[in-house]
């Protein structure tokens, strides 16, 4: 009776919510590869994961949307999907996305709740889907997974679930994340035409990643002196226009490069590249790119907001996310201090190591032993 993992996000390619379904798979492969098997709805736009392919998987011919609802649907009528996952002995769901399964036991992954915390940045039918829909999964599941006690806190409060019923795994950098060769970096550096000088973002372009005010510290920054470019690394997303708007009349338009999607192949040359990562959000549930960019060596500034601090500890330098002032105080402070770089550089090699996927898989393990028992 295998264990089955939902690993939908990561066949469509759906940037955080795929890396950490991948991620977590590849794992407890790595770890138990007689115990698991995998699962994901299928359309046009589904691609095969690579190195995957031998693993047993089950598959529902069903587009995105149509699926998301079907699912909601079939919990709101207490129906039974058990037919798609034969002999499971357990399911993992491992984005906002709970199958009805009556007779089996179930694990939620639960990333963040931003819709609930920040309804303006959600699109009006993601929002009305997830207001009503998750509450029914949290509730439904035998177990929660979150990625930060910031995002247990948020569960905990906002939909009353017993803290003992959630547990804080976190996540972790690629294996690929690591100090690389100045002949790589000079080699992606020209690929990309990139700066002499360079702070590094990346992160899918939406309106919580907090851009419009990166782009008004990078001007501040600008008139103390300090002649830095921004470098934006990532897809547009939702809600993206006022980003785009601010950004064409912006006085420092010439110093901001758009690279869109970037192969993983590349990203560790580009942080290490990078003089600075900032990570700017207003909100994270977890903010991946603060661990990758620690791990590649390269300095963090990052907002103080949600999650962030448990990542960065004592390796990174922090700010209101909301104060553009202390925004452009903290880069322009990392920027002109070499020897502050350095210390950065060693404590966020450090702490980046304190995370791993190998953790991350003995103990989600750990939670479906105390499920089946």
């Amino acid at each position: 009776m295998p264990i089955y993992i939902d690993v939908s996000a990561a066949a469509h390619g759906r940037a955080g919510l795929g890396r950490y379904a991948e991620s977590l798979a590849r794992a407890l492969l790595q770890r138990y590869p007689d115990r698991f098997a995998l699962f994901h709805n299928r359309d046009r736009s589904t691609h095969a994961i690579e190195g995957l392919e031998g693993i047993p998987t089950r598959k529902v011919r069903a587009g995105y949307k149509p699926w998301r609802l079907a699912v909601w649907l079939g919990q709101l009528v207490h129906a039974d999907f058990g037919r798609l996952v034969p002999d499971a002995e357990l399911f993992h769901a491992t984005e906002h996305l709970l199958m009805p399964l009556p007779d089996v036991p179930t694990v939620l992954t639960v990333h963040d709740l931003i819709y609930r915390l920040f309804p303006q940045y959600h699109k009006r039918l993601n929002y009305v889907y997830l207001n009503a829909a998750m509450p029914l999964y949290v509730r439904r599941a035998h177990a929660i997974i979150t990625i930060s006690e910031s995002s247990k806190r948020d569960l905990v409060r906002l939909y009353d679930v017993p803290p003992e019923k959630v547990t804080v795994i976190y996540e972790a950098a690629g294996s690929q994340f690591r100090p690389v060769p100045v002949e790589a970096i000079a080699t992606v550096r020209n690929r990309y035409a990139l700066p002499e000088c360079f702070m590094l973002t990346v992160g899918t372009i939406e309106p919580r990643k907090n851009l419009s005010r990166l782009l008004d510290a990078l001007a501040m920054t600008h008139k103390k002196g300090a002649d830095v470019k921004l470098v934006v690394v990532g897809k547009r997303g939702w809600l993206d226009e006022e980003f785009f708007r601010a950004l064409e009349d912006h006085p420092c338009r010439e110093s901001v490069q758009l690279l869109g999607y970037v192969p993983d192949d590349d990203l560790p040359c580009l942080y290490g590249a990078a003089d600075l990562c900032v990570v700017p959000s207003i909100y994270e549930g977890f903010g991946l790119p603060v661990l990758e960019a620690m791990a590649c060596g390269t300095p963090v500034a990052c907002s103080r907001a949600s999650s962030l601090p448990e990542l960065g500890g004592d390796a990174a330098v922090y700010f209101d996310p909301i104060s553009v002032d202390e925004m452009s105080a903290s880069i322009t402070r990392v920027l002109r201090d070499e020897s502050l770089r350095e210390e950065m550089r060693t404590k966020g090699l450090t702490q980046a190591a304190h995370f791993s996927w190998e953790r991350a898989a003995k103990e989600t393990m750990a939670v479906y032993g105390r499920v089946l028992s």
